[in-house]
């Protein structure tokens, strides 16, 4: 009886508590944000000269043209990927563009001793690591139903997300150690599912999920950032993933914006905000270090309380 009585009592009162909270909470929490984004994105950018950048899945695309962007303001180099030829030519223009130094590693980012050996072996030259830029990352086109061998799409998986974890775990103590900062390249459609791309899909909306929480348990010891791409003329996008639309076809539409990829890394390079960052598309941005407690003890409420 007196825990029927509680639950009606809470049912009462939680409600116009939560809402005064917000009310109180939102405006200088918003306040706070603004002023932080000022400083650090358009007041203090981040310096990378001199710093030590890996960046996986660097002998193509973003990755590649991120290469050569943070070559550009004189970064260190680490880059990784499993095509040796094309990374040992990106390793060679990286340095001509400025970069005072870069070394390429050959290493399958699925596998978990090569994302351990790429970090050792990077920290062996360096002696120490200040960002993580992950972007590896596969797909698969098809449609689920006619897939025949599950086997077939694990891979995706694998390097797109368990890829991402693993290089993040064994790099998270010399991160900490330099308060450094990781980039992680997701893609809108972690946010917008697409048909077709279902385990592509999925991996994307996982990293989300990882890298907000991990961000959360972090707090402010290195700075995370979230990109979602939309469509970016890479590899990954040509040929019969995505075909053309002739222009008749798009009367009426509205189409996403697509940069071409020099334009969207000088985006990424240049931000600084340690939070969720969109090129090409739309997401919404939360500074979860800081929302993340406060839906904790609503959501544990809600439970006590039966809501």
């Amino acid at each position: 009886m007196s825990m029927d009585l509680f639950h009606k009592l809470m049912n009462i009162l939680l409600p116009p508590l939560t809402l005064i909270l917000l009310i109180f909470f939102l405006p200088p929490f918003l306040t706070f944000k603004l002023l932080r984004f000022v400083k650090r994105s358009i007041i203090s950018s981040d310096d990378v000269s001199g710093k030590v950048v890996l960046i996986t899945g660097a002998a193509s695309g973003i990755g590649e043209q991120l290469a050569y962007e943070y070559g550009r303001r004189g970064a260190l180099l680490v880059l990784v990927d499993i095509n040796e030829e094309n990374l040992a030519t990106v390793c060679s223009k990286a340095c001509s563009l400025g970069s005072q130094d870069a070394i390429s590693i050959v290493a399958d980012i699925s596998k978990l001793e090569d994302c351990k050996r790429f970090i050792n072996e990077a920290i062996n030259h360096f002696g120490r690591l200040d960002h993580l830029v992950n972007n590896a990352g596969i797909a698969r086109d098809g449609v689920f139903k006619n897939v025949e061998q599950i086997s077939d799409i694990v891979p995706v998986m694998d390097v797109n997300f368990w890829g991402t974890v693993y290089s993040t775990h064994f790099a998270l103590p010399h991160l900490l150690k330099a308060k450094g900062k990781i980039v992680v390249i997701a893609s809108t459609c972690g946010w917008y599912p697409l048909p077709r791309l279902i385990i592509y899909n999925a991996s994307k909306a996982a990293l989300i999920s990882f890298f907000d929480a991990l961000r959360a348990e972090l707090g402010w010891d290195i700075g995370i950032t979230i990109v979602t791409p939309g469509v970016i003329k890479t590899k990954l996008t040509q040929g019969d993933l995505l075909q053309p639309v002739p222009a008749e076809s798009a009367e009426g539409c509205q189409l996403a914006y697509e940069y071409g990829r020099r334009e969207a890394m000088l985006v990424l390079v240049d931000i600084n905000e340690e939070n969720l960052v969109t090129v090409c598309g739309k997401a919404l941005s939360l500074g979860s270090r800081m929302l993340f407690p406060l839906l904790q003890i609503f959501q544990s409420l809600k439970t006590v309380c039966g809501l």
